[in-house]
């Protein structure tokens, strides 16, 4: 398995932080973290040393989740699952 370094929410700088609360803006409020959670086993974790491309990859799927959009909330979730049981993802 390889190894990736990150650095834990907790430790974040301000680029950092600021990206991660962006990015976390746009998401549902069935996505918040729990308290305690330094988002160290989050595949938002694995972008932590570059706090643009972060931003960008997540604040994507996050505007993808909109309300505003024609599809409901559970069609979203319904296509989100799809897609990660073709890539055979865990998320």
């Amino acid at each position: 398995m390889a190894w990736i370094k990150t650095i834990p929410f907790t430790e974040a700088d301000e680029a950092l932080r600021k990206a991660l609360e962006g990015q976390h803006a746009l998401y549902p409020k069935e996505y918040a973290r729990t308290p305690g959670d330094d988002g160290s086993s989050s595949i938002v974790s694995t972008h932590t040393l570059i706090p643009d491309a972060l931003y960008h990859a997540f604040a994507t799927f996050g505007a993808l989740l909109s309300s505003e959009l024609p599809l409901t909330r559970a069609q979203h979730e319904m296509i989100t699952t799809r897609v990660s049981a073709l890539n055979r993802c865990h998320y």
